[in-house]
């Protein structure tokens, strides 16, 4: 059985890097949240696999060869001969923050169809996760709803994450009615601090995560907060884990790693639910996410600056 199966958007992050005799340069990273919390779940030691599709080129067979140099079982993972692979250029301010714009119409992730998901995938799995990105168009709407409802029916646990990309919606508020169209089947929801006003209208961690509990009934709630680590929410049971202090280079990637570091210890400890969890579980696994969330905005890149397993052990030993 898979510790992990993602589901959704893989695509290019062209990261800006400087400039070369006034001429911007970009590198061209392995990106789309899905896969990046599939990958960075793989380094950590889960058996995970992606579901989504690239296309027929250059960047999709880089992808597919990244997912499988990570140990990213790719069974599930589809080329489409008639359709780009999407490329998103990821802008940085000073301090390694993102801006986003995207060339992604009628690219390869948005073409998944609901009959191209492996069943197989979906019934042998701890765990389904995906992201709102895929939610943008169809049919790859389609296709991630039937492997979230499909998966939860055969016993998984569905995880999700609300990461608003402002640049593919057409407003925010089809944004936000699509975002919250899936909470009511979600067991372990991801959020940021960017996002939780967007669906709750507050900021207040306290208030907003009840918020979610009490409407949808989600069992775990995450709340990342960038430098300052994480608030989590279990029924009543609440908690927060400090970050820890590094020199960001690049933030991308950032609550992925912590959202694979946290599934993937979950299935080593054995545990599929939240209330598996015991208390002191619960706070040791959000600081051990919030540990490889920080290692990786310490290095450029996504993909290419998650920490593998001896590396997160060795730095768990220093904090």
């Amino acid at each position: 059985m898979k510790d992990i199966v993602t589901i959704g958007e893989i695509l290019i992050d062209l990261t800006y890097s400087g400039r070369e005799n006034g001429i911007p340069v970009y590198k061209a990273n392995p990106g789309g949240a899905p896969a990046n919390v599939a990958v960075a779940a793989a380094r950590l030691g889960a058996d995970t696999a992606f579901i989504g599709k690239v296309g027929a080129d250059y960047y999709g067979d880089f992808l597919r060869k990244t997912m499988q140099d990570n140990g990213v079982d790719v069974a599930g993972m589809l080329t489409d001969t008639g359709a780009g692979t999407t490329l998103a250029v990821v802008s940085l301010s000073d301090s390694g923050e993102r801006s986003f714009s995207f060339y992604r119409k009628n690219c390869a992730d948005t073409l998944l169809d609901s009959s191209e998901v492996s069943l197989d995938l979906l019934g042998d799995t701890k765990f389904l996760h995906f992201g709102s990105v895929s939610l943008t168009d169809e049919p790859s709407r389609s296709a991630t709803l039937f492997a979230a409802q499909k998966a939860k029916e055969l016993g998984a646990t569905v995880t999700y994450d609300p990461n608003y990309r402002e640049a593919l919606w057409n407003s925010e508020a089809e944004a936000v009615e699509q975002m919250k169209s899936v909470l009511g089947m979600v067991d372990i929801l991801k959020i940021s601090d960017e996002e939780l006003p967007l669906l709750t209208g507050t900021s207040d961690a306290e208030a907003g995560t009840k918020l979610l509990l009490d409407t949808y009934g989600i069992p775990l709630i995450l709340l990342t907060l960038g430098a300052d680590g994480a608030f989590y929410r279990r029924g009543d049971e609440t908690g927060r884990e400090k970050g820890f202090a590094v020199k960001v280079a690049d933030t991308n990637g950032a609550g992925d790693t912590f959202f694979g570091a946290f599934l993937s210890r979950m299935a080593a400890l054995g545990c599929q639910k939240p209330a598996d969890l015991s208390a002191e579980q619960l706070a040791q696994t959000v600081r051990i996410a919030n540990l490889a969330a920080s290692l990786t905005t310490s290095r450029h890149g996504a993909i290419p600056a998650m920490p593998d397993l001896a590396e997160l052990t060795e730095k768990s030993k220093e904090v």
